[in-house]
């Protein structure tokens, strides 16, 4: 299993993932972020555009090494792997 973390500021718009330590199966980052959408529906997305990329102000990391492939998601997370799962704030 592969432990998620996110910044809490995204608990808001998902606040049933506040609650839960989240693991889901190992496998390539999309498939985690599929499997987190399953857990709380509207959340791929929230972070994924319509081609199925990393939007803009969401950044993802495994373990300590930022996701390289934001277009297809294809790095692969290991079992006993964590995903860290980033929304930078903008504004003004």
């Amino acid at each position: 299993m592969v432990r998620v973390e996110m910044t809490p500021h995204l608990y808001r718009f998902f606040p049933a993932l506040e609650k839960l330590e989240i693991e889901v199966p190992a496998g390539s980052v999309a498939e985690v972020v599929q499997a987190i959408d399953n857990i709380a529906p509207g959340f791929c997305d929230y972070v994924l555009d319509e081609r199925g990329a990393l939007r803009r102000h969401v950044l993802i990391s495994v373990n300590d090494t930022v996701v390289i492939d934001r277009k297809t998601l294809s790095d692969q997370v290991a079992d006993g792997g964590t995903v860290y799962i980033f929304q930078s704030l903008t504004g003004g």
